[in-house]
């Protein structure tokens, strides 16, 4: 807490970018050096102090010494103060006390010290609003709990309970139970673990690493599961130097904490911590992924209990829309079913978790991340290997030369789309244009530390560049490069006369209920009003432009008129007219939401959504590598052998000669007899899988992208093309994603029109109506959306 209140360089800092404390940071007062502060401190700054209740309670009691009583420390009087820190701090006027982990202060003793601070304000801050009777505080002003968050879908992890599928203990030990787990565990792990590193990939973000956290019973418990994971019997001893143990035999709480730290640096090898008992509040890591429970007594409440460690989600808080990023999972085999029994409960955690089940061949196959890059990397990658075996120095170096030209060539030849005179890539070959990307790369080569073989690379790169952009035109399909974007939404209110048929309401009464702390003695006292509401048809315009659609400037007249016949309504069906201000207050909302419903009523209604804009059109862009995870056992397989359907996602396809990568992954079989169309159709030139980031296309207002399942390059078109089950067609973000395509082809063949390119073409094809006898031809005459 110290280091995110005072330490700016700090990852969790808490204010950064609030521009007072860049030149004026708050100073820290802790528990170590309170009784150091006085003069030194200039009284305009902000002083924070960070005290441990635990550590306040004891140093607020006195202690004896020869006999003789002395005032706590606290109270002592201090020679930089002129007083004890105590009363110092009693004497402020303007002390804020927040208390984080609240239900810790609410024992006599915390709740005595605080009061006798008399701060102007306190502010309690627990996930657990109990105090130690199991009573639930009484002063709450807001609460949004773990299990509305749940609920909501936002903000944590979706937790799930794992099980091994067709699992039946049987005649298994303990032990070996616990061993099934920790190999479930590992599988899932793994699986993750791919999947971050490709979400990596695909988004340019940091790298998150995660790990395990497997619970045990007791010390000797977890010494024995941190002897068997730390050793070559576990997965060969790919875990050893990997695995961490806390208990209070290990570790002090302040080692604890650092190593908590530590956990989340993709840079700290440790993947697996096992703990007994040794979670305090305040726990804060991203990473972890899951939990694996070992003996438990109750499996249930120790799910609960320790659940909410894991839900933290790394990146800004927010899910991904990834489901293995955004999943916390438990692995619990024999207590499965009492899991889900103790789940029926509506108030318990549990009841807002998914359950799986695991496929035994899913967890005999350890996944790992795969890219695949473009056909003229492979092809570089590829020339430097003979280069390598090259044995003759001088001969070796001149061929190195001239592998790094091409390389440095075909590195900045996708930044040149943003030249005025480049409008397509052949105009790559203009002499002006080559004289821009040799200059280019002559600043990257004399950039940084120097080359040595700088001047024969450049010599080289005026060789190499119209071979070079030749292969570049020949190996990619021109994508143009948008961001197609929703325009803003528009909400238009007809004028009309609101129906106020149930617009009758009486003032209630107003009441005060008093409650007695010690004889628990209820009362019941009137309130009477200054009567002092505001005007009342203002009280219901002002409810009204809380809703997200009114604009009170654009529907000023309509929110008058409406709040004035809501009024006379009221106040021609009330008994007592002197309440009608009262009952105006006291129904405000409820009127005001009438009145929204039948605003929004389709014949008072109309959402105007503006049309996709493009922004700023490129005419091509680099092919951009593919990153998937594929089966470390599952070898590669040719794209024309026969398997199964249900291999299909978990396999790597090979042997593509028009792709614009060597490999490939399919969702499902559809996909993968297109590819086999798309190679033998002799009217494809060149075609694509696109990298999740090879499109800036949105939908759904703006908030997701959508990725199209190919694309492809025939004689005389450019088609986008997206494969869907045939009861799916239909379906709403079905039509949302093909009106985003459309959009894009739309815009697309609009610049290539003008520029002396293909037009685009956007088709959806039915599952049912993909084989490997139909043509492209066939497909592209049935099923292009025009």
């Amino acid at each position: 807490m110290i280091e995110d209140f005072g330490n700016p360089s700090y990852l969790k800092y808490l204010f950064t970018g609030i521009a007072e404390f860049v030149h004026n940071r708050p100073v820290i007062i802790t528990g170590e050096n309170y009784n150091q502060q006085g003069s030194l401190f200039a009284g305009e700054e902000i002083r924070i102090n960070i005290f441990n209740i635990a550590k306040f309670n004891s140093e607020n009691r006195g202690t004896r010494k020869g006999g003789i009583s002395l005032a706590p420390r606290i109270k002592r009087l201090s020679e930089y103060l002129g007083q004890s820190y105590w009363d110092y701090l009693s004497s402020l006027d303007d002390l804020v006390i927040l208390m984080d982990e609240a239900h810790r202060y609410h024992a006599d003793a915390s709740k005595n010290a605080i009061n006798e601070l008399k701060p102007v304000l306190g502010i309690e801050l627990t996930a657990t609003p109990f105090d130690d009777t199991g009573n639930q505080f009484r002063n709450i002003v807001y609460e949004y709990s773990l299990a509305q968050a749940l609920a909501d879908g936002k903000y944590v992890k979706n937790p799930a309970i794992a099980t091994r599928k067709n699992f039946v203990k049987g005649n298994l030990t303990d032990r070996e139970i616990e061993i099934v787990k920790l190999e479930d565990a590992v599988s899932i792990h793994q699986d993750t673990k791919t999947e971050l590193e490709i979400f990596a990939l695909n988004n340019d973000v940091k790298l998150v690493k995660p790990f395990i956290l497997v619970v045990c019973k007791d010390i000797t418990h977890a010494t024995e599961i941190f002897n068997l994971i730390n050793s070559s019997d576990f997965y060969g001893g790919e875990y050893i130097g990997k695995v961490l143990r806390i208990d209070s035999s290990t570790r002090n709480d302040e080692d604890i904490e650092s190593q908590f730290v530590s956990l989340e640096s993709p840079e700290n090898e440790i993947e697996i911590v096992i703990h007994v008992n040794m979670l305090k509040e305040g726990w804060d890591v991203t990473n972890l992924y899951t939990i694996v429970p070992l003996r438990a007594a109750n499996a249930s409440i120790l799910i609960e209990q320790t659940i909410g460690r894991g839900l933290r989600l790394p990146y800004d808080g927010k899910r991904t829309g990834v489901d293995k990023i955004d999943k916390l999972t438990v692995v619990t085999h024999e207590n499965f079913q009492a899991v889900i029994e103790a789940a029926k409960d509506p108030n318990s955690l549990l009841n807002k978790m998914s359950y799986i089940e695991i496929p035994e061949e899913d967890l005999s196959s350890k996944p790992v991340a795969v890219t695949s890059k473009p056909v003229l990397d492979i092809a570089f990658e590829k020339e430097q290997e003979k280069v390598n075996t090259i044995s003759n120095n001088r001969e070796k170096q001149k061929a190195q030369n001239n592998l790094d030209a091409k390389i440095a060539i075909l590195n900045v030849l996708p930044d040149f789309n943003t030249l005025p005179e480049v409008r397509n890539v052949n105009d790559l070959s203009k002499p002006e244009v080559k004289r821009k990307v040799i200059r280019q790369v002559e600043e990257n080569l004399t950039k940084g530390q120097l080359n040595l073989f700088a001047e024969d690379i450049l010599n080289e790169v005026d060789e190499e560049y119209d071979t070079i952009v030749s292969e570049f035109k020949k190996n990619i399909i021109e994508i143009p490069r948008m961001d197609l974007v929703q325009g803003d939404v528009k909400a238009e209110f007809k004028f009309f006369d609101l129906d106020t048929t149930n617009l009758s309401y009486q003032a209630l009464d107003q009441e005060i209920i008093r409650l007695g702390l010690k004889d628990k003695v209820v009362e019941t006292l009137k309130a009477k009003s200054s009567g002092s509401y505001g005007h009342p048809i203002k009280m219901i315009i002002s409810e009204l432009i809380d809703y997200p659609e009114i604009d009170y400037d654009d529907n000023a007249e309509l929110l008058h008129h409406l709040a004035t016949q809501a009024y006379n309504a009221v106040a021609e069906n009330i008994e007592k007219k002197e309440e009608l201000p009262q009952t105006i207050f006291q129904f405000k909302a409820t009127i005001a939401e009438k009145i929204y419903q039948q605003m929004k009523s389709p014949d008072h209604f109309i959402l105007h959504q503006s049309d996709y804009k493009a922004k700023s059109v490129l005419p091509f862009q680099k092919i951009e590598p593919w990153n998937f995870s594929a089966m470390i056992n599952f070898a590669y397989k040719d794209y024309r052998e026969v398997v199964p359907p249900a291999l299909v996602p978990k396999l790597v396809f090979i042997g593509f000669e028009k792709a614009c990568h060597f490999k490939y992954k399919f969702d499902s079989k559809t996909e993968l007899d297109l590819s086999f169309v798309l190679e033998t159709d002799a009217n494809v030139l060149k075609w694509l899988r696109p990298a999740p980031n090879q499109f800036r296309m949105y939908w759904d207002n703006n908030s997701k992208r959508y990725e199209p399942d190919f694309v492809v390059e025939t004689a005389d078109a450019i088609y986008m093309v997206e494969t869907k089950a045939e009861n799916e067609l239909k379906n709403d973000d079905v039509i949302q994603k093909t009106a985003a395509a459309l959009n894009y082809c739309k815009n697309a063949t609009e610049f290539t029109f003008q520029n002396g390119g293909k037009p685009w073409y956007y088709v959806l094809i039915p599952h049912t109506a993909v084989s490997k006898t139909v043509s492209f031809n066939f497909l592209v005459a049935n099923y292009r959306i025009m």
